[in-house]
């Protein structure tokens, strides 16, 4: 299967825009309007986790796990990561939006991952699963520890949010990309495993969601309970579940549908799929954009707005669609890559150049 996936660009850019709801979509009155819009909340981080683990899939050859150059590629990832956590890092500094950078935390988990990279997919698959199971409850347990506690208090804060203490903690994170990486490498070009990945995926969903649903989570509940940890790990079990089948549904109307129906959704969903294949750009001029809408109401300062909110989603459909139409690789994407030293080394393997 090729790097670029349409159905998995697909994935990310709904990821993209349920992070433009979650970071400024007013609050609003109605609860089914509420009930909506927290759907934005974990789930579009979960499926940014679980596709950029099939991507590390995709770079590091698919079904056909790369066998020369392994170490070659795994440092071009730790340099791209160092350079993601130095971004989020400076747009922290010279932005300070008002919502929690992804951007470090996804360099310090691409580097986790290297060692990890090229396990036997059902190993992979395995042990994301497993970790799936028991990670969130223990990042919310560890959140809750003097230490890290204590840690928060110091000019040194964004470790302890690393780890367990922020909204994109790394030992849940991993797992889900490593969910990601296993099914890169069961190859998603097989209706068998697309079909498989589905099933499992909307049972974990309709097993673990209500069950979740019906238990009392970190809003009514005190920290002291142990029902809290408990929730958390069963509500993102469910929640990669429905990811799983998202990209799962995405890849097969883009890539195993018969042609004409692969035409229409690859039409319609262009804009997404062109905003999922620039992630890095869109994430990053949508900070800034919404930085700089920063304003006080009523005493609290703020950046919600409907009309921001439709302004980013419908600018950054425009902007990808465009960009990619006519210029291609994402301006920070290119950047990205000829930093790590990718370009130099496609160019060195190309059939002109050997």
């Amino acid at each position: 299967m090729p790097r670029r996936v349409d159905g998995v660009d697909a994935a990310r850019g709904l990821a993209l825009i349920g992070m433009f709801v979650a970071h400024v979509a007013p609050v609003v009155a109605s609860v089914e309007v509420t009930q909506l819009l927290s759907i934005a909340e974990e789930r579009p981080r979960l499926l940014f986790a679980l596709t950029a683990g099939i991507g590390l899939g995709f770079i590091s050859g698919g079904a056909a796990p790369i066998t020369e150059g392994r170490d070659t590629l795994r440092r071009q990832i730790a340099i791209r990561a160092v350079i993601l956590i130095v971004l989020g890092f400076l747009i922290w500094a010279l932005l300070n939006p008002l919502v929690f950078i992804i951007l470090d935390v996804y360099g310090v988990a691409f580097l986790i991952m290297l060692p990890l990279l090229f396990l036997r997919p059902w190993v992979a698959l395995a042990l994301g699963v497993g970790l799936v199971v028991i990670a969130p409850g223990l990042a919310e347990l560890g959140a809750r520890t003097e230490f890290v506690q204590a840690v928060r208090q110091t000019p040194v804060k964004f470790l302890s949010d690393w780890v367990v203490g922020g909204a994109y903690p790394v030992i849940v994170w991993v797992p889900v990309m490593l969910i990601g990486l296993a099914l890169a490498r069961l190859d998603l070009a097989r209706a068998r495993v697309l079909a498989a990945a589905a099933l499992i995926g909307s049972l974990a969903a309709a097993v673990f969601l209500p069950i979740a649903a019906s238990m009392p989570g970190p809003e009514v509940v005190s920290e002291a309970s142990w029902s809290v940890p408990l929730h958390e790990s069963i509500m993102t079990v469910g929640n990669v579940g429905v990811c799983v089948v998202v990209v799962a549904a995405l890849v097969a109307v883009t890539a195993l549908a018969r042609p004409p129906v692969r035409r229409v959704a690859r039409t319609l969903l262009s804009p997404i799929i062109a905003m999922g294949a620039m992630p890095l750009s869109i994430y990053t001029i949508h900070l800034v954009v919404i930085a700089g809408a920063k304003r006080t109401e009523n005493g609290v300062v703020t950046d919600d707005s409907w009309p921001l909110l439709i302004g980013l989603v419908v600018g950054s459909m425009v902007f990808a669609w465009l960009w990619r139409r006519y210029v291609g690789r994402g301006p920070l994407e290119q950047v990205l890559r000829w930093a790590s030293g990718r370009d130099r080394a496609d160019a060195a393997t190309a059939p002109e150049a050997r």
